[in-house]
């Protein structure tokens, strides 16, 4: 064979060597690229409610209006001095228009079924950061009952709120992530890997709902991250 021959031979076959190796290497960063674990990082923490809605509702019934618009703003003044007591400011109650029925006025039901013939009724609403004094008020409401004010069959339940989340947000993100991590170095110590930098990281939603049926007023803020590690 020719010298041009055999240099020419000697140039393939090494470019053909480089180009394998170069192959395997791609081969390699690819599986390497590829081996990732995705884990869940769950943090909550139980805050107290710092704003509480309670509409207070009451009725009254009549045969003449004016005896009973009178008995209403009664009632109504009787219910603002209990919440005065209670520790609660006037800036924090407000109320809304009586709501009337004329049962003779209708067009369905007997109206001789009723004694009277006008039914009223009215809402006060707290709306108030001090939950715990309107809880307790809550608790002793049995004093306006005493005091002659009729509350209505079906009041909406009071609304406990907790409007601090974006404070603790940071501190609960940096949990959850931590958590995750946790469990991601837990994978790889079970598969002989390292963890590596993040692949991709969900926050997950952030939810706040009712310690329990029972404590309204005692918040859990909850959240699930979901983290993709990748492993070397």
């Amino acid at each position: 064979m020719s010298a041009p021959n055999t240099l020419g031979s000697l140039a393939l076959a090494a470019a053909l060597a480089a180009s394998g190796w170069w192959v395997a290497d791609g081969l390699r960063a690819l599986r390497t690229a590829d081996r990732y674990v995705t884990v869940k990082g769950l943090a909550e923490v139980e805050v107290p409610a710092d704003l509480v809605i309670w509409p207070i509702t009451f009725v009254e019934a009549a045969n003449e209006l004016p005896a009973l618009y009178a008995t209403l703003e009664r009632n109504a003044e009787q219910v603002r001095a209990f919440l005065r007591q209670q520790g609660l400011e006037d800036v924090e109650v407000s109320s809304g228009p009586p709501r009337l029925q004329d049962f003779r006025a209708e067009a369905y039901g007997d109206a001789s079924a009723n004694r009277f013939r006008y039914r009223a009724e009215t809402t006060l609403t707290v709306r108030s950061n001090d939950a715990k004094g309107v809880k307790r008020a809550m608790q002793n409401a049995g004093e306006l009952v005493r005091q002659g004010v009729v509350f209505a069959a079906y009041s909406p339940p009071p609304e406990y709120v907790f409007t601090g989340l974006n404070e603790i947000k940071p501190q609960l993100i940096a949990e959850a992530t931590g958590n995750a991590r946790r469990a991601a170095e837990q994978f790889a110590t079970d598969s002989n890997s390292e963890v590596g930098g993040i692949r991709n990281a969900n926050q997950g939603v952030i939810t706040i709902s009712d310690r329990d049926a029972g404590t309204p007023d005692i918040k859990v803020v909850r959240v699930v991250s979901t983290v993709e590690y990748r492993l070397d």
